[in-house]
């Protein structure tokens, strides 16, 4: 818990009294444990009231939590301020910035042409994000020495070194990193926390393309600002002509490499477009700002959906069919029992846990065996299991030495995932008498789902390692057997 009171509390209200009745939003609810997302937190506002909010523990409303991609939006907003001081235009060309990264043998012709409104339209001319493609910790740099695809300015492609890029811009011209330089102009009017944070690239820019860390109160207080066309509590706070072009149509996004349907409605600046004629702030894993201005609506959560490839667009189906039919322009009559139904829901939620059972006729003849695995990808050499009133530690070895997950039966259990030192749960299930799951989560500066399966036959194992996770845990991911020594 950060400690620090939350300032410009948003006003509450009455789901019914605000046009949407308690059961819809039950029913979304429902609808995202149905479909085994691992929901965080969601927020939900009418006419700029909180009518409902939850938290899944041990997600908690003072919990600062990775946005990822919608950081992106965050960077669009800056822009559009450094605009509105005539610090810098949209039509500037990106290489003036910076002279010092472009290569010595000459700048590719495509790559002098791009402009500060290519980038944020996701038009550069690159066709994916330029520092995955090589080794250079200067992520900047990169992006005017990877030889460009295609013309600037043309067509849609996701590239979140763009975006780096321009974060770069902003510290450069501000002299102040990117939350410094929005705090007292937007940030802080808005009361969203002072102690929220971004984390940095390897030279130091603040990673405004997938690393701001805020509550959902935060996000949702920020996205309001921007439905609300960079007004908060009668205050313009963003230039009213630059977020409506941010969050209006700019481009297509036909033939994006994201094929589901509300990312196919087109792209703004850094912010996209939905159906409905919304826009959202979207990030990977499910962190999500549904804003539609039409139905003055807007629906926060936060998640880490990246085992469910559909996931996202998940979330958004339960919003157009769970929430968006039912919605009123007058208040409904009162619903007590639903009302009640949802407040009871939304209060005690809890995290996915496995599915499965609790206890398997096996405990006994393999609780405590060391296992010798032959040589795997993970480089695991021995691995045992050890089972204790409904809990149980999956002892190993790998190349970092000796390792263990502690795990619990109908409850996670908290604790600092291996090596890392990063913050992680772990549940676990037996799928059948033979077969154990077991589902650590880390849930620090990445968010990583880890699924082990573990089938005990005779005296052996069999070891499966499978980790859903941008760049890190690469070790847990394979296969191994063993037998027991």
């Amino acid at each position: 818990m950060s400690g620090v009171a939350e300032k410009n509390l948003l006003p509450t209200g009455i789901p019914e009294e605000e046009g949407i009745p308690s059961s819809s939003i039950l029913n979304f609810i429902k609808c995202l444990e149905a479909n085994h997302l691992c929901m965080h937190s969601v927020i939900i506002l009418r006419s700029g009231k909180i009518v409902s909010e939850g938290y899944w523990s041990p997600f908690t409303v003072d919990k600062k939590h990775r946005m990822y991609s919608t950081s992106k939006s965050f960077v669009s907003v800056a822009i559009g301020l450094m605009e509105g001081e005539g610090l810098l235009s949209l039509d500037d060309r990106v290489i003036t910035f910076f002279p010092e990264k472009l290569p010595l043998k000459g700048v590719h012709p495509y790559i002098e042409k791009m402009t500060i409104r290519d980038l944020l339209m996701m038009a550069s001319a690159h066709e994916k994000t330029t520092f995955k493609q090589v080794d250079d910790d200067d992520w900047v740099r990169t992006f005017f020495t990877v030889p460009p695809t295609h013309l600037p300015g043309t067509v849609f492609s996701y590239d979140t070194s763009a975006t780096i890029t321009l974060t770069a811009i902003i510290e450069k011209v501000s002299g102040m990193s990117l939350l410094e330089y929005m705090h007292p102009r937007l940030l802080t009017p808005i009361g969203f926390s002072e102690d929220a944070y971004c984390l940095k690239t390897p030279l130091g820019v603040s990673n405004g393309g997938s690393a701001i860390f805020c509550t959902s109160r935060d996000l949702a207080k920020f996205a309001l600002t921007c439905m609300q066309e960079g007004n908060f509590d009668g205050k313009q706070l963003i230039p009213a002509d630059y977020i409506k072009a941010a969050t209006s149509y700019q481009i297509d996004t036909t033939n994006s490499t994201f094929n589901y349907i509300d990312n196919q409605q087109g792209y703004g600046y850094k912010f996209w477009r939905t159906r409905n004629n919304g826009f959202s702030l979207q990030g990977m894993g499910g962190q999500l700002a549904v804003c539609l201005p039409d139905k003055d609506l807007l629906i926060v959560t936060t998640a880490d959906t990246q085992p469910n490839p559909d996931g996202l667009q998940t979330i958004l189906n339960a919003i157009w069919n769970e929430i968006y039919p039912h919605l009123s322009d007058v208040p409904l009559m009162s619903d007590e029992k639903s009302f009640r139904e949802l407040f009871e829901k939304t209060s005690n939620l809890s995290i996915l846990l496995p599915e499965g059972q609790s206890s398997s006729p096996v405990i006994e003849s393999i609780n405590g065996n060391t296992y010798q695995l032959t040589d795997n990808p993970m480089n695991i050499t021995k691995l045992r299991v050890v089972f204790h009133e409904g809990e149980g530690i999956l002892e190993y070895e790998n190349d970092d030495g000796k390792q263990q997950i502690v795990f619990g039966f109908g409850k996670t259990i908290a604790q600092k995932f291996p090596v890392y030192d990063s913050d992680c749960i772990a549940a676990a299930a037996w799928k059948d008498e033979n077969t154990l799951y077991i589902n650590p989560m880390i849930i620090d500066d990445y968010f990583v789902h880890l699924r082990i399966t573990l089938c005990f036959k005779d005296n052996t194992v069999t070891i499966v390692m499978k980790k859903y996770a941008e760049r890190i845990l690469g070790e847990y991911l394979g296969f191994a057997s063993g037998v027991k020594i």
